[in-house]
């Protein structure tokens, strides 16, 4: 599963501004392009700076005004390279939906819904995975592919950890309304819905202890739920590592598969499953069906 793909440039553009622009703010591996990577990234975390000291009450009062600028300046300069970045690709609604596009897109939004929602600006911290882009000029945007494993593990086991969310939801209705007849509002557990926010964070082990039982047999149900609490943290761990470990399986097993696809050229067979190119001359192999 590709989470972050390299965008194609218009090829009515393959020449001009658009072919320039392209090179420097999609690619990473020339001089031109890298120096945008890299001052792209320190804009972003300037922006984010910014709005992490206006939150900052004492600051906020002293410098509002200048900072409230400055935030609709890094707005006013990522919202024109967002629009750039459209311009130049082959196919601008796929980067658009892309992560990458979704990404630069969720960066400026918030600004633009403060005009109407007071406060929203605050949301632009989210600026912040832009920085992701760093992976880019290190790299290392193989490793960022390979976080789709986990993902695709996370979504081959959504049904199992569905069901055990529904189990959980139906501990915590029955717990929260044991503990509403047992105790009562005069032990401070005055609805069932509030008693239900008790058997979460008691099943959570987080243990607030705004709301604690007084009677005995309150305080049995407590126990047994903290006993419950502790098998609740393991068991979707266990659902997802399990579903993960069978993916590296096949994966290994994919991996090691014999693969008889005969070399046109020197006519070597001895290549590892889905090779795009020979090990022995270097010339592309037929691929499979479907690859």
């Amino acid at each position: 599963m590709k989470l972050f793909t390299t965008p194609q440039l218009n090829p009515a553009s393959e020449t001009g501004w658009r072919k320039r622009w392209f090179d420097i703010i999609h690619r990473h591996d020339t001089p031109p392009s890298r120096a945008f990577d890299v001052a792209l990234v320190l804009t972003i975390i300037a922006s984010v700076a910014v709005i992490m000291l206006d939150s900052v009450q004492a600051i906020h009062q002293r410098f509002s005004g200048w900072l409230y600028g400055v935030e609709w300046f890094f707005t006013i300069l990522f919202t024109a390279e967002y629009v750039l970045r459209l311009k130049v690709v082959l196919r601008p609604h796929r980067y658009a939906l892309s992560s990458w596009g979704i990404i630069d897109l969720v960066s400026i939004l918030p600004a633009y819904l403060s005009l109407f929602i007071p406060g929203a600006q605050a949301l632009l911290a989210v600026r912040f995975l832009r920085v992701l882009r760093v992976f880019r000029i290190l790299k290392l945007t193989r490793y960022i592919d390979e976080s789709g494993v986990l993902i695709g593990a996370l979504w081959r086991s959504r049904r199992k950890i569905l069901l055990f969310l529904f189990t959980v939801i139906t501990v915590t209705v029955v717990a929260g309304a044991l503990m509403y007849v047992i105790e009562g509002p005069k032990n401070g557990f005055t609805s069932i819905p509030h008693s239900m926010y008790w058997a979460i964070v008691t099943m959570g082990t987080v243990g607030y202890g705004d709301m604690v039982p007084h009677t005995p047999l309150g305080r049995l149900l407590t126990s047994v739920l903290i006993l419950i609490g502790y098998s609740i943290l393991a068991v979707p761990t266990g659902i997802y590592t399990a579903e993960l470990a069978n993916d590296i399986l096949r994966r290994q097993r994919d991996d090691n598969r014999p693969d008889h696809r005969g070399c046109v050229i020197c006519g070597s067979e001895d290549h590892v499953y889905k090779a795009r190119y020979c090990n022995q001359c270097g010339h592309e192999l037929p691929q499979h069906f479907g690859q």
